[in-house]
């Protein structure tokens, strides 16, 4: 047997036999749903799953109250000792939904992440004569579905040392890529004049009527729309009563395209509609994009085939891939900083994400069988590349030419997650 495949098989062998303690940590995150930075509970527990082996350098609340760092290594350096390690990263998800607890799975995507870190570690204790020195990185990503919790880990160098970052998610198939797409958040606020509604509704300045223009406008702007552009929202809120003429109300809507440069385009077509109702009723508007921007992830050709291979090695069946998934995240902020591999995976259910069944699935042991077998899939295409500097130099050379395909970011303050 070849060297890389006795490291694939220690991998496999490792996250078989911790397979019990890796399904109670998953458990014990799922029964304890928190939304997104207030994630105590399962920062604690990954910390002290880490902190149980000597061997991990664990460091808690990491930049964020409710991210973590653990590292191992570096080890294995033979004829590149001397040149740095390279850093090869798994990222952990907890983070859950209101109301509905873990319905996107996230305590599946900690699991595969601390597994597959395990696995990597137990193949690199095999080798010592590798051509540089590795060292694995489990980083804890809170907050996903609401802030980006990464987007400001990447802002804070959390990212900066990285090589590779691998992390898998939940979903109803298996596939080594799926187009997420760009998604931003739009604030908009009507300032009015308040007045009573019926004895002199000339004296106010109604906000509420450039809010159901504005409304409106974007329905209209829908027909004129590419067919895989998104654009949704809510009024949030439309007056006090009824007799009152309304001086303020308020406008939340997504924003999405597939790739970062059409989300320019959306966005200054969204403006023009909540302007022009701001000139039509005399009010003053206030545009605000109050949260991060979640950029589409980049694809990694080399490090999606070597999935494919080595999950079809495993069982994993390979559909094929949907063109018009319309799903965010903000590990697509993440592809334009460090090579990556984002896959996706079944749990045997199916059941949409975002709904009590998923959630009841995420926590079912039925769905161990699928959790463990993409973190097995991560960690022996980690060995691959870490084993072979060629490979290296392709999936360096692929996030090169995706990156080159995209246009500068939309937001000064986003200019960080393009730095190489």
């Amino acid at each position: 047997m070849e060297a890389p495949q006795r490291m694939k098989a220690a991998a496999q062998r490792c996250v078989d036999a911790r397979r019990h303690e890796l399904h109670a940590l998953s458990r014990d995150i799922w029964s304890r749903p928190e939304l997104g930075g207030n994630e105590t509970h399962a920062h604690d527990t990954l910390v002290r799953f880490f902190s149980r082996d000597e061997a991990w350098t664990v460091h808690a609340h990491h930049v964020l109250p409710t991210a973590f760092r653990a590292s191992w290594g570096p080890a294995g350096g033979g004829a590149g000792a001397g040149e740095p390690p390279l850093n090869v990263a798994f990222l952990c998800e907890y983070d859950a939904l209101p109301g509905i607890g873990h319905a996107c799975g996230h305590n599946l995507i900690a699991e595969v992440g601390a597994a597959a870190a395990l696995g990597l570690k137990a193949a690199l204790e095999t080798r010592t004569d590798l051509h540089r020195p590795v060292k694995i990185t489990v980083l804890g990503t809170p907050a996903e579905e609401v802030n980006g919790g990464k987007i400001d880990l990447i802002l804070a160098g959390a990212f900066a040392d990285f090589d590779l970052v691998f992390m898998a998610h939940p979903a109803q198939q298996d596939a080594s890529f799926l187009p997420c797409i760009t998604v931003d958040e739009v604030l908009v606020k009507y300032h009015g004049k308040a007045a009573h509604a019926s004895a002199y509704p000339w004296e106010g300045v109604n906000a509420l009527d450039a809010a159901v223009l504005a409304y409106n406008n974007l329905s209209a702007l829908r027909q004129q729309l590419r067919p895989e552009w998104r654009l949704h929202g809510i009024i949030k809120h439309g007056g006090e009563q009824p007799n009152i003429v309304p001086a303020f109300t308020q406008l939340e809507f997504y924003l999405r395209t597939p790739q970062v440069e059409d989300l320019r385009v959306l966005k200054a077509k969204a403006e023009a509609c909540f302007r022009a109702a701001a000139v039509a009723t005399g009010c003053r508007v206030e545009i605000t994009y109050p949260g991060h921007c979640y950029y589409n992830i980049l694809p990694n050709a080399t490090l999606a085939k070597l999935y494919e291979n080595n999950g079809t090695a495993l069982g994993i069946q390979f559909q094929e891939q949907s063109a018009n998934f319309s799903g965010s995240t903000d590990f697509g902020n993440v592809s334009f900083v460090v090579p990556g591999l984002h896959p996706f995976f079944y749990i045997c259910t199916e059941a949409l994400n975002h709904t009590e069944e998923y959630t009841e699935a995420a926590g079912a042991e039925k769905a161990q069988l699928f959790t463990l077998r993409t973190a097995k899939a991560l960690a022996m295409t980690a060995v691959d590349v870490v084993c072979c500097p060629d490979l290296l130099r392709q999936v360096r050379e692929d996030f090169r030419l995706a990156k080159l395909k995209q246009e500068k970011p939309l937001k000064d303050g986003d200019a960080a997650l393009t730095a190489p």
